[in-house]
């Protein structure tokens, strides 16, 4: 290898190294406050209600702001605006740290998210066009570790923090880290091309509207109980409307806001589907095991994260992996692989007792992560392969919308499975305690209580509340297995595509 090579090689796993970073900034700021929320509530004046929008004002905008990003890349440059977004991320980052009134940290949050959201969608197009397609699975392995991994340590890291110091340095923390992100952009990332596009401000303002109001429905509508709230069926309506509206003016103008043409590509079409109901299942169960950690075996948030610490290692084993057998399997057996075995992960979850250690969970959840890397490195590389560059960035916001949006439809529905599954077998096993029946009486000779003892009432109130719990969560991840396995025939339906040093073949 001579210098000239030795140089170019550097310089492209430097440009790795440097979206890498400012690409964890958006997935990690997305998950770390979670655990800070109850320390935040006394220092903004705010209730257990109201402290929400701290997560939801941060979604918000990043899903609105994310189909821009092909507009927005092409007006500015991608590496002008990568500074820009960069420096807008920092700057609110800081000051969130400092925000002393709920009002004020909602619209920090805000901008937060409006600037970080076109980060992870830039990273993927500098990818595209710093390597050529042979190598991409390697390029997005390395960045996948970093992307994959921020949501899983994020709580933990969260939970460190509060615990050590006070919740601010989570944002505090984020304005060194971009600083020197800032620095590597400026030195590293090269200048690409600007073209002049013209905004449709009708159809942006239709899309924000669409967009804003389902975002807001789906993450609050399990917490005020869906369509029993007014505010909740008014938002839904709204979002029908504008999207409808946003349709219609993108299908009837000349320069759209989003070029839904794209949408032609099969490839990218079915890997945005694949990633958006991936991602809903994924997340679904990230968000609900942990609290049923909690709330049911007694972890504490730091247990439960370390637990869950098997999905983020052995997902990044999956990803080195997976950039290996790409140029030795087809990619549709390699994502044939990985939901088999992320169900298998979630199935097994779904088999525990309340009597299940700690080596329970940790098994599935590395059978997931495995699962989780081998199927993110060759979806992202496919999603990409067959577009035209002048297409890429503003597809990558399109699929990094798809896992937004996956996301949170995925939360959002299985919370309420949850919640409701729960209640109903409350009723169920509540029907059935009554003192005809002898399991009711072995079950009092266990705990040493009689029906007169006032403790009894208490205990069997707790014990049927627990069990009730257990057996909603047991069915969601049953459900969960379920529909990873359902997305199979999506697979089928790719196109093979031959990763080349210099051109894409597909047949």
């Amino acid at each position: 290898m001579n210098n000239v090579q030795k140089t170019n090689f550097s310089k492209k796993y430097m440009i790795i190294l440097t979206i890498m970073l400012v690409a964890i900034l958006e997935v990690l700021d997305s998950t770390i406050v979670n655990v800070a929320l109850p320390n935040m509530m006394p220092s903004l004046g705010a209730d257990q209600d109201q402290i929400t929008w701290v997560l939801t004002s941060y979604v918000v905008a990043a899903a609105m702001m994310l189909p821009l990003t092909g507009f927005l890349s092409a007006r500015f440059g991608i590496k002008n605006l990568l500074i820009i977004d960069v420096t807008g991320f920092m700057i609110s980052s800081f000051f969130c740290g400092l925000a002393n009134s709920l009002d004020l940290m909602v619209f920090l949050r805000l901008c937060q998210g409006a600037f970080g959201a076109a980060l992870i969608p830039l990273s993927q197009s500098i990818l595209r066009e710093s390597f050529p397609l042979a190598q991409q699975g390697k390029a997005m392995a390395i960045w996948g570790l970093g992307i994959m991994a921020a949501p899983v340590f994020g709580p933990v890291l969260g939970g460190f923090i509060t615990e050590h110091a006070t919740w601010r340095w989570i944002f505090y923390l984020n304005a060194p880290i971009c600083f020197f992100a800032l620095m590597m952009i400026l030195a590293i990332i090269p200048v690409y091309a600007k073209e002049k596009r013209r905004l449709d401000y009708t159809g942006a303002f239709f899309m924000f509207i669409g967009i804003g109001c389902l975002q807001i429905f789906l993450d609050r509508g399990n917490s005020k109980g869906w369509f029993q709230s007014d505010f909740i069926v008014l938002m839904g309506m709204i979002s029908l409307f504008g999207m409808i509206l946003f349709l219609y003016r993108t299908a009837t103008n000349a320069t759209p806001v989003i070029k839904l043409s794209i949408l032609k590509n099969r490839n990218f079409t079915l890997c945005t589907i694949l990633l958006a109901m991936f991602c809903g299942c994924l997340f679904g169960f990230i968000t609900l095991q942990p609290i049923m950690l909690e709330s049911l075996f007694r972890y504490t948030p730091m247990l439960a994260g370390k637990t869950m610490m098997a999905i983020g290692l052995s997902s990044a084993i999956a990803m080195i992996t997976a950039s290996v057998l790409m140029s030795h399997i087809q990619v549709k057996y390699i994502l044939i692989i990985s939901l088999f075995l992320a169900s298998a992960g979630i199935y097994h979850e779904s088999t525990v007792s309340l009597q299940a250690s700690q080596i329970d969970f940790i098994v599935g959840d590395a059978m997931l992560g495995f699962g989780l890397g081998l199927f993110m490195v060759p979806l992202t590389t496919y999603s990409l392969a067959t577009l035209a560059f002048e297409d890429v960035t503003e597809a990558a916001g399109l699929f990094a919308y798809g896992r937004m949006l996956g996301t949170s439809i995925g939360i959002s529905l299985f919370s309420t499975f949850v919640s409701r599954k729960a209640q109903f077998n409350w009723s169920q096993l509540s029907a059935k305690i009554n003192i005809f029946n002898p399991h009711l009486h072995t079950w009092l000779q266990q705990q040493n209580l009689t029906l007169n003892n006032p403790k009894a009432l208490a205990e069997l109130q707790s014990a049927l509340s627990t069990h009730s719990s257990m057996i909603a969560f047991i069915d969601v991840y049953k459900l969960i297995s379920i529909i990873l396995i359902c997305l199979l025939p999506l697979v089928l339906f790719l196109k093979n595509v031959i990763l080349t040093e210099t051109k894409t073949v597909t047949h």
